[in-house]
């Protein structure tokens, strides 16, 4: 990292399967990156509960004495449908204000092997970096290859002119946690200048609605 300015992460978000997978790889790798975080001193930001990757993932960055917070919907509470959340929890009424909410208190994205669910967070917050809604740093843990058919498909759409040389370099990959973790705080955003015009704070937003109010 000599000679590169490092960006200042003190709260990661891990994106991450609910089940442990099939290769006990993706385990050891969740508990080592929920220690990796501990020992650098960031706190972890997930969905809640204690479930496949995402209890291993929380147990260890707890077992670090860092803070966890459990950002879940509340009807995933019901019936302890995904167990106890290892830390703080804050129970929300949607997953998109949820993804939001994990957005605004993360300095930084992490997605490790999972299902759907996982896979929307990841392009979620990357299609929202584009969009220049935020430009904090994205990676995927690359544990055996699991993301290299995602990384290729990528690339073909770059290839294929739908994905910009430029946004392309907003998803981050590594295949051990301490060289993403360096990446994502070496990390330096390169907006679209033409999706840099777009406003998106929420007095914007407000009045922007109130407009259409009127106009209705």
């Amino acid at each position: 990292m000599e000679g590169v300015s490092v960006r200042k992460i003190k709260k990661i978000c891990v994106f991450c399967g609910a089940n442990s997978g099939k290769d006990v790889a993706f385990v050891n790798a969740a508990f080592h990156l929920g220690k990796v975080l501990g020992k650098r001193k960031i706190d972890l930001v997930y969905g809640g509960g204690k479930l496949g990757l995402m209890g291993c993932v929380s147990t260890a960055v707890a077992q670090h004495e860092r803070q966890v917070l459990g950002i879940i919907p509340s009807a995933f509470t019901i019936n302890n449908l995904v167990g106890e959340t290892c830390g703080k929890e804050i129970k929300v009424a949607t997953m998109q204000e949820r993804l939001v909410m994990m957005m605004e208190l993360s300095d930084a994205f992490i997605a490790l092997p999972g299902g759907f669910g996982t896979l929307e967070e990841l392009f979620q917050m990357i299609s929202w970096a584009q969009l220049n809604i935020h430009n904090k740093p994205i990676g995927v843990l690359n544990i055996n290859g699991f993301f290299n058919g995602l990384l290729s498909f990528v690339d073909h759409a770059v290839k294929q002119e739908f994905i910009t040389p430029r946004a392309r370099k907003i998803l981050i990959s590594a295949t051990t946690a301490d060289e993403l973790v360096d990446k994502l705080q070496a990390f330096r955003f390169e907006s679209d200048p033409a999706l840099s015009k777009l406003k998106w704070s929420p007095s914007s937003s407000q009045k922007e609605k109130l407009d259409l109010t009127l106009r209705l």
